[in-house]
């Protein structure tokens, strides 16, 4: 949006009466071109080479650091304001930082009927730059140990408790399943098919093409193609990025949860949702995981690999909430 002042003819005759890269108006200012925005710093300063290795020992050689560094740096140039109207219509615009340009990468078809205006918008920013960032060195230590311990669990294959097989798996075992599912603005493209790919294991076209509206700008590059997530690492390290920073209707991200931004509210509390790494493992997969008690395999398994990250990160989270045995699934 510009803004537009009453004084915008006699600043335009003023520019054309002078040379272009300093000018005086009467009123004697000197226009100066806006400061570029500070660079940010790549996330190689806060995770070296050497560490990440460490961590991922037995990684499948498509998972490089450079990978997983060129995806962070990335994605921390890109920002989305989310606005949902109603229960389930939605406008994305998505401002890329490097150029500031803002662009409306989706417009769900009922936005401007009345009955869609009726109750006032819910509107939230997710600023992808935030991964890992936003917070004290502790607890961005946090946020990276229980990023990495979903993505290891997810990908894992090798020693049961060893902690040492994260990131082994590019794709789920069986490839056969479509992952098709109705979606008026996320339609499938025939003939592919929508498995779950990459770090965060991403499944159904819903997935792919809300992820390539935030991470491209366009829907069409991973639906019309959702093989890059398993065959581009960038990519790949991308969409996990995107899934741990991107609410959904009726839960929050898991970055917002690492980070002390989301706090129950009633509904969660009578769920028993609380804040912590298990309120994590409830987002990434609570159906299957949570409500279950303190003997659910993949929970424990989860909770292993975040111990064991922090650990070899150098950070403690003495007061974690680890568990969701006893937290109930969001219902859709």
């Amino acid at each position: 949006m510009k803004l537009i002042i009453s004084t915008a003819k006699i600043a335009f005759i003023c520019l054309l009466a002078v040379p272009l890269f300093s000018f005086k108006c009467n009123n004697g200012t000197t226009a100066k071109a806006p400061a570029p925005p500070a660079p940010t710093p790549s996330f190689s300063k806060f995770l070296s080479e050497k560490q990440y290795n460490d961590l991922f020992p037995q990684r499948d050689k498509f998972y490089t650091y450079q990978a997983f560094i060129k995806a962070v740096d990335d994605m921390a140039q890109i920002k989305v304001q989310v606005t949902r109207r109603a229960v389930s219509v939605y406008q994305f615009i998505r401002t890329d930082k490097r150029t500031g340009k803002d662009s409306i990468v989706r417009q769900d078809g009922d936005w401007n009927e009345p009955w869609a205006k009726e109750k006032p918008d819910s509107v939230y920013l997710v600023n992808y730059g935030g991964f890992c960032t936003d917070k004290d060195a502790i607890t961005n230590k946090r946020e990276l140990a229980a990023f990495f311990a979903q993505i290891a669990h997810e990908t894992r294959h090798g020693m049961n408790g060893s902690y040492t097989d994260g990131l082994m798996l590019t794709h789920e075992d069986n490839t056969s399943l479509q992952y098709i599912s109705d979606s008026d603005e996320y339609p499938p493209v025939k003939g592919q098919k929508y498995y779950g790919r990459g770090p965060m294991q991403i499944s159904y076209n819903g997935n792919y093409g809300y992820a390539s509206d935030c991470i491209f700008g366009n829907k069409h590059v991973l639906l019309d193609n959702p093989a890059l997530v398993e065959t581009d690492p960038v990519v790949a390290f991308k969409t996990a990025i995107y899934f741990w920073m991107t609410p959904e209707t009726h839960k929050p991200s898991a970055h917002d949860v690492m980070i002390g931004k989301w706090q129950p509210n009633a509904k969660d509390k009578a769920a028993g949702r609380t804040p912590g790494f298990g309120m994590t493992i409830l987002i990434v997969n609570g159906a299957l995981e949570c409500n279950k008690g303190e003997d659910n395999y993949s929970m424990n398994d989860r909770i292993g690999f975040y111990q064991f990250f922090l650990k070899k990160l150098g950070a403690t989270d003495p007061n974690c909430a680890c568990s969701c045995g006893k937290m109930a699934a969001y219902s859709y």
